[in-house]
C-alpha cells in the first residue's frame, strides 16, 4: 500500500528472465582464429518466423494474402516503446507540453533515415493527446547516449506516477468502458496493473483535492506474485478507491448476503447501505490468453507457439467471461478482451457466451468510439486446428479429441458428433464404437480421411453479429496485435444458466460450462500452456516490459513485495471455507498473531477504532470535523499496541469491506486503502506529542483539513529544503519564516509553497496548483520526509516556474505534491539527531 522499492535478488532476476529479450549470445565458433583471443561476444537475433504460426493464420484469413507479406514484416520488427500520461496528475499539462515543445523538437535529428517521420508522436486516437509512441526501440533507449535525456526523463516520471510505460494497444480496453467516476469496475485478471491504473485514472480525474470519488476500482488477480507487481504498480497512483483481490477469476465471489430481504439494495445504488451483493457497473474481463500479439516484443514466442495453446485455453476464457456477466449490474457494459490473434480465443468465445446468455446480452457496435483507431471487424468463420488437422465443425472432432475440441470452437457450436447424416449413413464415431475399424490407429486414419472430404465442403458461418468485434494488427498502426469485443447486458442471465459457485453465491453459468481444462488431451509441446494457466492480462512478458522501468532500467531499483502478503500456494476458491483451518500452534510461534486470518498468508483487514490515537491524531494537526474518520480507517494487524501503518478507505470501499465482513470474508484482500498515518519509532514517539506522522500517499487527501502544524515556505526556502534535505531554523533566507518553523510542536509538519506572499497564519485553500510536502520539526532543523526522487522532481517543475530575479512562481500550472516513502538516507545525512530517526518507517 505504501511505495516500496526494495525486492530480493530472485524477484529481480524472475523479471529480468521474463523483459523484452531480442538478442542471445552465440557458440563459440571452434574453428575462428581469435577464438581463443579476448574479443566481444557475437550476438544474432531469434528467430522470428515459424511455419506452422504462418499456417494457421493464413488459414484462418486474419489479413488478406496481398496484405500477408506486410503483416510479417511488421510483426518481425521489434516493438516501439509507449507511454501514458496520468490524465489525474497535476503534473499532466506540464508533461504533454514538455513532449509537445520539448522532446517532439529535439529527438527529430535521431530519427533514421528511413524511419518514421517522428520520432514520438501522440497516438491520434487516444484522447487528448494522453497517450505517446516512441519510434525508437527499448534496446535504442537504453544503449543510445543522445536518447539519454529523454529515457531519465520516461524512467523518473514513470517512477513518480506521472505517466505508465504501457504497450499502445493495451490501451484500448478501458477507452471502450465508457467508465464513470460512480461506477464500480470489476478488473477479473488486472496484473501487471497498466489497465487498473488507467481505470484508476478515469474515476479520479475529475476529483477535486480533499474529495473522492464515488466508484472504485477492485482489481483481481489469480497469482500472488503477479498481485505485488499489480500492488506495486497501482500504489503510485495513492488512491484511497481501490482493492486489491486474489481469486481464481471465474470463481470471483459474488458477496451475496442472505441477511438481507429480497428487496435489499445492491452495491452502487442510490440506496442506503447495508449493501446485499456485491455487482458492478463495468467489468473488464482482459483473460489469459496464448499472447502471440505480443510477438513483437516476445519474440522468444515464435519457437513456442502452437495452436494447441489457443485450444486449451478456450474452456477457461468462457468461464472467466460468464462470470464477469453474472457480476455486471443489468445495464452495465464489459469488455472482453486477449492480446492473442487467435479465433478460437477470441471470436469463438464470443460466440459461445451469447449462445449461453441469449437475449440477455449484446455484442455492441463501438464502430463510432474512437474513430481515429484502426481496427478490422471481427471473423464469422474459422477452423479449429488440432493434432496437426483443420476441423471445419464439431462433427469431424475424433472419438478421442471430444474432451479437448469441444463445440464451442466452432462459429455454430452445435454438437454434431452422434448425429446422422442427412444420407442416413453411420456417423463416423458411431462406426469406431460399433468396431467397424479393427483398431485406433485405422480409426484416426478414417477420420483424417473424413476430415479431408469436410474441408471440401462449405466452413460454418457463425450466426452472430461478430463484425462488431474488432481485431487489431501490428501493420495497421505499427502496434502489437488485440482483440476487443464490447458487451452489454440487458437483462439477467437465463435461470437454466444457473449454477452454484463455491461461495454460495448463484453464478450464471452452465454445469457443462464449468470443466476442468484439457490436459492430457491437450497439445502442449513446449510446455507453455501451463504457465498461461496461470497468467492475466497480456501474458508473464506483458507485465515484464511494463516494470521495465521499475525495475530492469535502474540499477537498485526493485520490486518489493507487499508488506500485506506473504508467498503460498494458490488454493482454489472452491477449497476455501469460512474460518480457515487454524494453523499448528508449534509452526506459527513467534510468528505475528494477524497471520492467523481467514486467508493463510494474507494479513487480515480490521477497521481501526483506537479513538485515544485517532483523537491524538485529530488534536495534534487540528485536523477539522468535517473529514470523515469514522469508520474510514482500516489496518492489517488487529493488536492495536502495534500497528504500524493506518489506511484510509473511500465510502464505496468500506461499504464492500462490510459487506465481506457479513459475509464471512469471501474475498482475499491483498490491498487496500491509502497509506495516511505512519507510527513514528519508539525513541521519537517518546518525545513527540503525536506518535503518528502523516505519510506523503495521504497528504494530499487530508491537506485541506489541517488547521496546525503548517508553514508556507518562500520559493526560495522552498527549493532550498528540497536541495539540501535538512535546514537549521537560522539558515532560512526568510528569517522570519525560520522562527515560526522553530514555534511548532515536534513531530511531523507541513510544509506549502507559497503564493502572493501567504504568511503561516493564514487559512490554507487547496487547489490544483497547490504543492505541499511533509516535513520533520526537528530541535533545530527542518527536514524533508519525502523520497529524493520527489525532491528531483519537484525542483525540476520549480526551476521551470521561478522567475529570474524576484523568486516568485509563475501563475501557471504548478507543480505536484511530493508522494511517496521517506528517503532515510538524505535525512540521516542532514538531519539533526531528533530529525534522524523522525522518518523512519513505522
Amino acid at each position: 500500500m505504501g511505495r516500496g522499492r526494495g525486492g530480493s535478488r530472485t524477484q529481480r532476476r524472475h523479471f529480468r528472465q521474463n523483459r523484452e529479450n531480442v538478442w542471445k549470445r552465440t557458440k563459440p565458433d571452434p574453428s575462428s582464429e581469435n577464438n581463443g583471443a579476448a574479443a566481444d561476444p557475437s550476438w544474432q537475433p531469434f528467430a522470428t518466423q515459424s511455419p506452422s504460426f504462418e499456417e494457421y493464420y493464413k488459414e484462418q484469413g486474419i489479413v488478406a494474402p496481398e496484405e500477408w507479406d506486410l503483416f510479417m514484416e511488421v510483426l518481425r520488427k521489434p516493438l516501439p516503446a509507449a507511454f501514458r500520461i496520468n490524465s489525474s496528475s497535476q503534473f499532466c499539462s506540464d508533461i504533454r507540453t514538455q513532449l509537445e515543445s520539448d522532446f517532439m523538437i529535439s529527438l527529430q535529428a535521431e530519427v533514421s533515415e528511413g524511419g518514421e517521420p517522428q520520432p514520438i508522436r501522440p497516438l491520434p486516437w487516444y484522447p487528448e493527446n494522453l497517450a505517446w509512441q516512441s519510434n525508437f526501440s527499448r534496446m535504442q533507449l537504453r544503449k543510445n547516449q543522445t536518447l539519454e535525456r529523454f529515457h531519465e526523463f520516461l524512467k523518473l516520471e514513470n517512477e513518480i506516477g506521472n505517466i505508465t510505460r504501457q504497450e499502445a494497444v493495451s490501451m484500448v480496453p478501458p477507452l471502450f468502458l465508457d467508465v464513470r467516476p460512480e461506477h464500480f469496475i470489476l478488473d477479473m485478471c488486472a496484473a501487471p496493473g497498466s489497465k487498473t491504473f488507467q481505470l484508476l485514472e478515469i474515476i479520479h480525474r475529475s476529483t477535486k483535492p480533499g474529495l473522492l470519488p464515488d466508484g472504485l476500482v477492485v482489481a483481481n488477480d489469480l497469482d500472488v506474485q503477479r498481485c505485488n507487481l499489480l500492488i506495486h504498480q497501482t500504489k503510485r497512483m495513492c488512491t484511497a478507491n481501490l482493492i486489491v483481490t486474489n481469486h481464481e477469476a471465474q470463481h470471483f465471489p459474488g458477496c451475496r448476503s442472505h441477511k438481507k430481504s429480497s428487496s435489499a439494495s445492491e452495491i452502487g445504488t442510490e440506496l442506503e447501505p447495508p449493501i446485499s451483493q456485491l455487482l458492478f457497473d463495468r467489468v473488464l474481463c482482459d483473460v489469459p490468453c496464448s499472447g502471440d500479439g505480443t510477438l513483437r516484443k516476445a519474440p522468444d514466442i515464435w519457437r513456442k507457439w502452437h495452436a494447441g495453446n489457443g485450444n486449451g485455453l478456450h474452456a477457461l476464457q468462457v468461464q472467466i467471461a460468464m462470470r464477469g456477466l453474472s457480476l455486471l449490474k443489468v445495464g452495465g457494459r464489459m469488455v472482453y478482451s486477449t492480446c492473442s490473434m487467435n479465433p478460437v480465443e477470441n471470436e469463438a468465445v464470443i460466440s459461445e457466451i451469447l449462445r449461453k446468455c441469449g437475449g440477455s446480452v449484446e455484442l455492441i457496435d463501438v464502430s463510432s468510439e474512437l474513430p481515429q483507431l484502426v481496427r478490422r471487424p471481427g471473423l464469422k468463420k474459422w477452423k479449429v486446428r488440432d493434432k496437426g488437422r483443420w476441423l471445419v465443425s464439431s462433427k469431424d472432432v475424433g472419438k478421442y479429441r471430444t474432451n479437448a475440441i469441444v463445440p464451442g470452437m466452432f462459429p455454430s457450436g452445435r454438437s454434431l458428433a452422434v448425429s446422422m447424416h442427412h444420407s442416413g449413413s453411420m456417423d463416423q464415431e458411431e462406426k469406431q464404437e460399433n468396431g467397424e475399424y479393427g483398431n485406433v490407429e485405422d480409426a484416426l486414419q478414417s477420420s483424417e480421411d473424413a476430415v479431408i472430404s469436410a474441408s471440401e465442403v462449405d466452413e460454418e458461418v457463425s450466426s452472430f453479429p461478430l463484425e462488431r468485434c474488432m481485431r487489431i494488427v501490428p501493420h495497421d498502426q505499427n502496434g502489437g496485435a488485440f482483440f476487443i469485443a464490447v458487451l452489454h447486458k440487458h437483462s439477467r442471465l437465463p435461470a437454466n444458466q444457473g449454477t452454484t459457485c463455491p461461495e454460495g453465491d448463484l453464478c450464471s453459468t452452465t454445469d457443462e460450462l464449468i470443466v476442468k481444462l484439457p490436459t492430457q488431451d491437450t497439445e502442449d509441446t513446449n510446455g507453455l500452456l501451463s504457465n498461461l494457466a496461470d497468467d492475466t492480462d497480456e501474458t508473464t512478458t506483458e507485465a515484464a516490459s511494463e516494470a521495465e522501468l521499475i525495475e530492469g532500467e535502474q540499477e537498485g531499483a526493485t520490486l518489493e513485495p507487499d508488506t500485506t502478503i506473504t508467498s503460498e500456494e494458490n488454493v482454489s476458491e472452491a477449497n476455501q471455507v469460512p474460518g480457515d483451518v487454524e494453523a499448528d500452534p508449534k509452526k506459527t510461534r513467534g510468528k505475528r498473531k494477524q497471520l492467523q486470518g481467514k486467508w493463510k498468508g494474507v494479513d487480515p483487514v480490521v477497521f481501526f477504532k483506537d479513538e485515544a490515537v485517532i483523537n491524538a491524531i485529530k488534536t495534534f494537526y487540528g485536523i477539522d470535523e468535517s473529514f470523515p474518520f469514522n469508520g474510514h480507517l482500516v489496518t492489517r494487524n488487529s493488536d492495536t499496541n502495534h500497528v504500524k501503518r493506518i489506511y484510509y478507505i473511500s465510502k464505496p470501499v468500506k461499504d464492500v469491506l462490510e459487506l465481506n465482513f457479513s459475509v464471512g470474508e469471501q474475498l482475499k484482500i491483498t490491498s487496500i486503502g491509502l497509506k495516511m498515518f505512519e507510527r513514528q519509532t519508539a525513541s521519537v514517539a517518546s518525545c513527540a506529542p503525536c506518535a503518528f506522522r502523516i505519510s506523503s500517499e495521504g497528504l494530499p487527501l487530508i491537506l485541506p483539513y489541517i488547521t496546525k502544524q503548517i508553514l508556507y515556505a518562500s520559493p526560495v526556502d522552498f527549493k532550498h529544503i528540497l536541495q539540501y534535505k535538512s535546514i537549521k531554523f537560522s539558515d532560512f533566507v526568510d528569517a522570519e519564516f525560520g522562527v515560526k518553523a522553530s514555534g511548532l510542536m515536534l513531530g511531523c509538519c507541513v510544509l506549502v509553497l507559497s503564493k502572493g506572499g501567504k504568511t503561516s497564519s493564514d487559512p490554507i485553500q487547496v487547489d490544483e496548483s497547490t504543492i505541499a510536502i511533509g516535513c520533520w520539526k526537528g530541535r533545530n532543523s527542518l527536514s524533508v520526509m519525502v523520497t529524493a526522487l520527489d525532491c528531483q522532481e519537484l525542483l525540476e517543475r520549480l526551476l521551470m516556474r521561478i522567475e529570474p530575479g524576484n523568486g516568485n512562481l509563475e501563475s501557471k500550472d504548478e507543480a505536484a505534491n511530493g508522494k511517496g516513502d521517506v528517503d532515510m538516507k538524505d535525512v540521516e545525512k542532514n538531519g539533526d539527531e531528533e530529525s534522524t530517526t523522525a522518518a523512519t518507517e513505522g
